[in-house]
């Protein structure tokens, strides 16, 4: 049976390439999982079809997210916290913290999105970045002050 491959599939071929497999492989695995299409009629005109409005749809999300990153880089948060002696905080700032600020400034991130490796459990000016889309992050500017 010959098929299209819409997604990568190891040992067999790379997106979009139009292979033969055996009729029960096809049927069995590679449909239903959606990892492929039957190469019948006009199967390669409609998969060019799903990959330009997949392409389309990729970059009008990237755009959205440059300019997002541009306003975001804009932003800059701060945090009153309690210290002790030797500048030492009581609790810390977390990506939870910096994802509810953005949140109130009228932002739509989730947390897992901000990438603060640790919580910040010092004072000073900290770069947050902020994952928004495929390889585009926007780093915002925390301050950490005394209360």
């Amino acid at each position: 049976m010959d098929i299209i491959l819409i997604e990568d599939v190891s040992g067999l071929g790379k997106r979009g390439a139009t292979v033969r497999v055996a009729d029960g492989y096809a049927r069995n695995f590679l449909l239903p999982r959606k990892k492929a299409i039957a190469a019948v009629g006009n199967a390669q005109a409609v998969f060019r079809d799903r990959q330009r409005a997949s392409l389309a749809r990729e970059q009008r999300a990237r755009q959205e997210a440059m300019a997002l990153r541009e306003r975001m880089m804009q932003v800059s948060l701060q945090f009153s916290v309690q210290v002790g002696e030797e500048e030492q905080l009581y609790g810390s700032v977390s990506a939870s913290d910096v994802c509810d600020a953005l949140i109130a400034q009228g932002f739509q991130v989730e947390r897992k999105a901000v990438r603060l490796e640790e919580p910040i459990k010092a004072l000073g000016a900290f770069d947050v970045p902020v994952h928004l889309f495929q390889d585009i992050e926007a780093p915002v500017k925390v301050w950490v002050v005394r209360q």
